[in-house]
């Protein structure tokens, strides 16, 4: 049982950044239901298509990533009936979870007051694009808009000279690392509940959490009056420092070395790579030394790194004291043993999906799959005390599904 065990969750929401907030709490244990719309359901699960990766027939990783360990009911909230029903469900639930805008809120009776009228003591958890305050607070927005350009992640990451900017490694990357941020502010605030029996209104916005992300460079830029650039592809990386930047290898695949302190690590690198004369090297003896001799260390460590493939590299480098780590692409990770050996890789269902980066008493989440579209309606509302004759009426108006 996960720290949330117990922790009821009412999820009005859709697409990723909030849904996964929904899923990290549901892999602490939480019961999270998830509400979609009656008809047509929540629009990820429409989603088939990203880049030149297409998906057809079940699963989809597009739904299941942000949805697994929950249950789905249909209702349509545009009519009484079905305000009615989220309303006794928030009645019964620790945390109401919305992604909906200010107005939507207002129109669908969902807002904090109406929330808090049927459930004084719930968590209200509210994930929106820029923030709740301002005045573009009633806009909308995704991880591409708010988080990765007006964040300033894209232009960061985009080197001087390049045609366009740089996009973001892959889908609902800045709403999974923003979803994360909202599960850990909802048990905050559980457990300030618990303790003062005081309740609270949590909001992470997508923006909001891009800038937490490049907080250090925003702080540097601040302070310094100046942007961060851009290195240029192709380049070293730490123009004063051998042992801190990328390494080609044989096989067309790539080494990172981040050894902040390079005379620490000199002889011990020199000695994994069969180079043990270089650590005598007058040109590389000291700190110093390496600092005015990088653009020769370099050269020297590329052609060495050149003359193997990165396995073999992997094997010799076992034992390397320094931080090293193979440049490996989404697929590559699934065969990390590293990564399997944590378990930050789980089977929900028929997919591997990743685990939230949280784990309790040394142990990965266990997620069931995502649900089906509507499949626990009857399930959720008669826990909740509502009656068949109700059920029924409520599914011949068209008010739930």
């Amino acid at each position: 049982m996960g720290p949330l065990a117990g922790i009821r969750v009412l999820e009005v929401a859709m697409y990723g950044f909030v849904p996964s907030a929904g899923a990290v709490l549901a892999d602490w244990g939480a019961d999270v239901v998830k509400v979609e719309h009656a008809v047509t359901g929540d629009p990820q699960r429409g989603l088939r298509q990203v880049g030149r990766m297409r998906v057809e027939g079940e699963p989809n990783p597009n739904v299941e990533h942000a949805n697994r360990g929950k249950r789905s009911i249909g209702v349509d909230m545009s009519v009484p009936a079905g305000r009615e029903v989220i309303h006794e469900l928030a009645r019964g639930a620790d945390v109401f979870l919305t992604s909906f805008l200010p107005q939507a809120r207002t129109k669908f009776g969902i807002d904090v007051d109406d929330i808090r009228a049927v459930n004084p003591a719930i968590v209200y958890a509210r994930g929106s694009a820029l923030g709740p305050r301002g005045a573009e607070a009633d806009k909308g927005g995704f991880d591409m808009t708010a988080f990765w350009c007006r964040a300033s992640v894209a232009a960061t990451i985009t080197p001087p000279g390049t045609d366009g900017m740089i996009s973001p490694p892959g889908p609902a990357f800045g709403d999974t690392i923003s979803g994360t941020n909202l599960a850990g502010g909802i048990a905050a605030a559980l457990l300030k509940r618990e303790r003062t029996g005081d309740t609270s209104v949590v909001d992470v916005s997508l923006l909001g959490s891009g800038l937490w992300a490049m907080g250090h460079t925003i702080a540097l830029s601040a302070h310094l009056g100046e942007p961060m650039v851009a290195p240029v592809p192709g380049g070293h990386g730490a123009p004063t420092n051998p042992l801190s930047g990328l390494y080609a290898t044989a096989d067309g695949r790539h080494l990172s070395l981040v050894m902040l302190q390079p005379a620490k690590f000199w002889a011990d690198v020199c000695h994994h790579i069969d180079r043990p004369e270089l650590a005598r090297d007058p040109r590389f003896g000291t700190g110093e030394q390496l600092v005015a001799n990088t653009e020769a260390a370099v050269r020297i460590l590329r052609e060495v790194f050149a003359t193997r493939t990165l396995a073999e590299w992997t094997t010799r480098l076992a034992t390397l004291s320094g931080p090293w780590a193979p440049v490996q692409d989404s697929l590559q990770v699934g065969a990390d043993p590293q990564i399997l050996a944590n378990e930050y890789l789980v089977r929900a269902g028929e997919l591997d999906l990743v685990a939230n980066p949280v784990q309790f008493d040394v142990a990965a989440p266990e997620p069931t799959a995502g649900p089906e579209f509507a499949a626990h309606t009857d399930e959720v509302l008669l826990e909740a005390g509502l009656d068949w004759d109700r059920i029924i009426a409520l599914k011949t108006a068209g008010a739930i599904t």
